[in-house]
């Protein structure tokens, strides 16, 4: 790389954060999280949007979400909340997030990022955005290789994203460029079952995750026996 490309400023972000309303959100962990699963659910989200604002190649972080409480908490960590006005499922609702960030800051990148990653750490956001914006649109994987992460689109580029279901294939199909950078686990592990949260955990979850995760008496053994 030349002096003049690696002292070029790097393309910010705009990131679409959807979070469900807690009700209906992190059903899959009901039996392990049990009257613990709201909390849970607005930890992971607190922690994902508090990461993903830590990283410098992030101008701001959008949430989307008709849930009075995450709307809340997620605003006063430095979040922009907009309701889901389309209500008409998940890809039209980060549609609309990113019709909203376009409308005020066009020279962003605008990117789609799932509200379970508590483990994100900004550098490695940083370094997925980076080769994002080398390509027109863009997405990331999960760890399992089904479902997608994050998805990503230049200036300028249409915003088509694909989420849900085998989104993977739906985002190659779509043309987005695949990125599978190493040591990107942060990016890459949602949080959907006990063993997700399990490995997340092991990753090094935010600080909110953990606090709730330590409640949860299929975690109790574990969390005690972990360092720190």
């Amino acid at each position: 790389m030349s002096t003049a490309e690696s002292s070029a400023p790097r393309l910010q972000w705009s990131l679409i954060v959807p979070v469900k309303v807690l009700a209906r959100a992190k059903t899959r962990l009901s039996a392990a999280a049990g009257p613990h699963r709201e909390a849970l659910a607005l930890a992971v989200a607190a922690d994902t949007v508090a990461a993903a604002l830590r990283c410098d190649r992030v101008r701001s972080v959008i949430v989307v979400t008709d849930d009075p409480v995450p709307a809340a908490e997620l605003a006063a960590l430095g979040a922009t909340v907009v309701p889901d006005e389309p209500d008409a499922g998940l890809n039209p609702a980060l549609v609309h997030g990113a019709q909203r960030s376009r409308a005020t800051v066009p020279h962003t990148g605008v990117g789609a990022i799932s509200a379970d990653l508590p483990a994100l750490r900004p550098g490695e956001l940083a370094r997925v955005l980076d080769a994002a914006a080398q390509v027109p649109a863009a997405f990331v994987p999960d760890a399992a290789g089904i479902g997608t992460t994050l998805y990503t689109a230049r200036p300028g580029v249409p915003f088509s994203p694909a989420f849900g279901g085998d989104s993977r294939a739906a985002h190659r199909a779509r043309g987005a460029a695949e990125l599978l950078l190493d040591d990107i686990d942060s990016v890459r592990r949602d949080v959907d079952t006990l063993d997700d949260l399990k490995i997340a955990l092991k990753l090094g979850a935010g600080p909110r995750t953990t606090a709730v995760a330590a409640r949860l008496p299929a975690l109790g053994d574990s969390m005690r026996a972990a360092p720190g």
